[in-house]
């Protein structure tokens, strides 16, 4: 029987791997096996096409590319000035933006280059109009120190961590905490709502640089129009992180006064999660702060990677298809429906609800703290991850909470009766499940008790759910 071409592709590249080092392919290989036994419910994670991922396999991997389309430092760049190409003008027309930058390799290095981009547009300082004029050569160790006190003195607001926000928006243990001066904004503690007002009134007291907007654990959508209101009152550039959502977007799910794009200055996103492509960043912009940005390398940036630029053109072409529009609105439906059913199994959820394609969890209610339940759920074949929920009493680390999303099991074509099932092999799990003890008999944040009987009825039970939503039917790896 002759082998399709992903089926061929895949075997072919194996075989090859296999041939240097087989524990490589072999771990290969049993990644694709438990991603497809698995209930894969992180939020930030999903399923590559298979063009997707061997568009990063080839020989784009050895070049250097540094610099921009028609202006690299190096030669020989023409294939990767036409992948680059295609990669940003795939952004500008599925979102709407004037200008986008494709080289970042993760949300992070987005971030950061729209930071860097934004300082240099907007803090007004000789040292800084010397660097802007002169080589940096000829700068003196007096014209550092004086750019270095600008560029590093300035104030950001974000969303705080427990809210939903994310490190890279001014928090100390990422570099934007130690880059800005930064104050976060909460949520409503009765609704856990945002309250702009509140927000409003955060940035008329602090009078940030930058406005930042985004997520990675609120359940809800951004007015992101009022967002841009508050900035403009206090003159502050606004930034919106769209990393999470960015597939809602390009599927114009969320649309109007919930699409960033035409109310930031600025929009950064990683090009994976619920926009289903390779592992990398990437930034729009309007033309005032294109020249900025496209000075990300080597201003923030190590040398561009030619192999996922190329791989987020073909993810970017297929996210406007028509069809991507029908998935991200199955993603909310999703997300929606398994919501409801452990709203209605008894299960508190943060906002009570959502409107995106994720939904955080309080487990305290079953005596349990995030990271007990996480663990429960994976010995479960239920994939998930622990997140803090607001004024969370158990910290970053153990958290109190479980923060889950359907982007990965909307790819492999569950639907909303699955949702309700998985609801409920989720409740039984966690209501299942008793809080452990240290060896002193003092209670446990980490450890946890579950009758492994259970475990793997429930593990079998989500293997049996999975059965009629093969993931890459089309792979056959033999």
């Amino acid at each position: 029987m002759s082998l399709n071409a992903e089926s061929t592709a895949f075997r072919s590249a194996l075989e090859v791997i296999r041939a240097v080092e087989p524990r490589v392919a072999d771990a290969i290989g049993a990644e694709l096996a438990d991603q497809r036994e698995s209930l894969k419910l992180i939020a930030s994670e999903n399923y590559a096409s298979p063009a997707t991922l061997l568009a990063m396999g080839n020989w784009f991997s050895d070049k250097y590319a540094e610099g921009t389309v028609g202006r690299r430092f190096y030669a020989g760049c023409q294939n990767v000035d036409t992948v680059e190409a295609l990669a940003a003008e795939h952004a500008k027309e599925l979102f709407g933006a004037a200008h986008a930058y494709v080289q970042p390799h993760s949300g992070i290095d987005a971030n950061l280059v729209a930071f860097w981009a934004i300082l240099a547009d907007r803090v007004e300082s000789p040292a800084l109009k010397k660097a802007q004029v002169r080589q940096v050569n000829d700068l003196t160790e007096a014209d550092w120190f004086a750019l270095r006190r600008e560029l590093g003195n300035q104030r950001m607001l974000g969303m705080s961590l427990d809210a939903g926000g994310h490190l890279t928006h001014g928090f100390r243990p990422n570099i934007s905490g130690k880059m800005f001066d930064q104050r976060s904004y909460g949520t409503d503690p009765a609704t856990g709502l945002i309250d702009y007002d509140r927000v409003a009134e955060a940035a008329r007291e602090f009078k940030p640089l930058i406005l930042v907007a985004g997520y990675s654990a609120y359940p809800r959508k951004v007015n992101f129009r009022i967002m841009r209101e508050i900035a403009d009152s206090v003159g502050a550039t606004f930034m919106v992180d769209m990393a999470h959502f960015a597939g809602l977007v390009a599927g114009k799910v969320f649309t109007g006064d919930f699409d960033p794009v035409p109310h930031a200055h600025i929009v950064t996103t990683t090009t994976h999660k619920s926009l289903r492509g390779p592992r990398g960043g990437m930034v729009l912009c309007g033309p005032e702060l294109a020249d900025q940005v496209d000075r990300g390398c080597p201003m923030v940036l190590g040398g561009p990677l030619p192999h996922v630029m190329a791989a987020k053109a073909v993810a970017l072409a297929e996210a406007r298809r028509p069809d991507f529009a029908d998935y991200a609105q199955r993603i909310v439906d999703n997300a929606q429906a398994l919501a409801e059913g452990l709203v209605r199994r008894g299960t508190k959820l943060v906002t009570g609800g959502t409107d995106n394609h994720l939904v955080l969890l309080d487990v305290s209610g079953y005596g349990l703290t995030g990271r007990q339940a996480e663990q429960a759920l994976l010995d479960s074949g239920i994939v998930t991850n622990r997140n803090a929920v607001p004024q969370d009493p158990n910290g970053a680390w153990y958290t109190s909470g479980i923060r889950i999303g359907t982007p990965a099991l909307t790819t492999r074509g569950l639907g909303v009766a699955e949702m309700d099932q998985t609801a409920e092999l989720i409740h039984t799990v966690l209501s299942q499940t008793q809080a452990g003890s240290n060896a002193d008999g003092t209670p446990s944040k980490a450890k946890y008790v579950l009758d492994p009987a259970l475990a793997d009825k429930i593990s079998k039970q989500a293997s049996e759910l999975l059965t009629g939503f093969p993931l890459y039917p089309a792979v056959d790896l033999g």
